[in-house]
């Protein structure tokens, strides 16, 4: 099979993959409603994926799984687990240790997924790789924002969209076990534990990883609670059941748009610089969310289109912290080392998810917003940083 048609298949299993990301989040009004969940295990249905990411991707990372075994068949049985995992919040008690746990397992699951994928892309181009890195993380955001659409679709019905995301994640891993591995993809010959210290010796990578932390400072806190956040904006203005059907619409188109504004950028990186390209996307993003934060329980309308400006802006950058890792990591090691940047990014996803419900209660969801801008900020410093190397 040749260039198009695996990255083809690997965009579409990375799509069905990372669906099982944002479904406890998504799904949350109606959990809260049936069961009376209590705010600390709402969190911690979210942030559980996020710990179990970070475990997942450190293990991966410093064993150097996806630099030593196939990443195709590495890629397809964590999607398919990931799937049984997410399926079991079907017969044990939401909110529960189980449940919990459950989202915890296909967290670390999904490390086999999101970075291996990139793994994947990046073995097909050296000249294209900011469109291909960008293409791919693309993907990972149509699967992000589609419990969002599950969730409007199957109103309250949280069965049936979580059902249809475990079916979707298993079939993206069986999809990716026909794809084909690109000419640069390399082999690494033995597990070097040591191979993440690459970040840390090598400067360029240690910029990279910099402005990524600052990038992964806002992204995941806003996609996984700008849905609430919008439901208690529109809630000023519309009755409960309309703001909080409207909030999972652009909820959904929020996060869509950065994923086709991340294929877009990565045409733009490969021309005019994936640094450049990621200065500008955390520019606009941290402006973005200063303004939806002015605008907050403000005209609907005017919201909206702040919070989509956002959505857009929120993932580009993304793509090219990623596609500068693997320029400058040696072959063998890009799958690792761009398994380790996810991990430290997740890591910090952590903290920030789990706090940013506890802070809109101290402090609004307009402050939030307003500290979510900090972290934009302080990648553009890594970048220029990277610049003068």
């Amino acid at each position: 099979m040749g260039k198009w048609p695996s990255l083809g298949l690997l965009l579409v299993a990375e799509i069905a993959g990372m669906s099982l990301w944002f479904m406890s989040a998504a799904i949350l009004p109606d959990l809260v409603r049936e069961f009376g969940i209590s705010p600390f295990s709402q969190a911690a249905l979210s942030s559980a994926v996020q710990i179990g990411f970070v475990v997942g991707a450190v293990a991966s990372a410093l064993l150097g799984l996806a630099d030593r075994i196939d990443p195709r068949r590495f890629f397809a049985s964590c999607a398919i687990a990931a799937a049984l995992f997410n399926a079991s919040l079907l017969v044990v008690e939401p909110g529960g240790f189980l449940s919990i746990f459950a989202r915890f397992a296909t967290g670390a699951l999904l490390a086999g997924v999101y970075p291996v994928g990139m793994k994947i892309a990046v073995g097909w181009g050296k000249a294209d790789r900011g469109f291909l890195v960008g293409t791919l993380v693309g993907a990972l955001t149509f699967g992000s924002a589609a419990p969002h659409l599950l969730a409007l679709l199957g109103g309250t019905d949280w069965r049936w969209s979580l059902s249809v995301a475990s079916a979707a994640s298993a079939t993206g891993g069986i999809l990716c076990l026909f794809t084909a591995l690109g000419p640069f993809h390399a082999k690494a010959p033995r597990m070097r534990i040591g191979a993440v210290l690459t970040a840390w010796t090598d400067r360029k990578i240690r910029f990279a990883y910099a402005g990524y932390l600052g990038h992964m400072w806002e992204l995941y806190a806003m996609w996984a609670w700008i849905g609430v956040a919008l439901a208690a904006s529109f809630g000023a203005h519309l009755p409960e059941d309309e703001a909080v059907s409207l909030s999972r619409l652009i909820a959904f188109l929020s996060i869509a748009a950065g994923g086709a504004a991340c294929i877009l950028a990565g045409l733009a990186a490969d021309r005019v610089g994936k640094a450049n390209i990621a200065i500008l996307a955390m520019a606009v993003s941290g402006t973005a969310a200063l303004a939806s934060a002015l605008t907050f329980g403000g005209p609907v309308w005017l919201t909206v289109v702040c919070v989509l400006v956002w959505g857009a802006a929120i993932l580009p950058d993304s793509a090219q912290f990623s596609a500068l890792v693997a320029d400058f990591a040696p072959p063998d090691q890009a799958g690792s080392l761009m398994t380790f940047q996810t991990a430290l990014g997740f890591a910090l996803t952590f903290a920030t998810v789990q706090l940013t419900p506890l802070g809109a209660e101290l402090i609004g969801w307009p402050g939030v917003f307003a500290v979510m801008a900090v972290g934009p900020a302080l990648g553009i410093l890594g970048m220029l940083k990277l610049k003068m190397q």
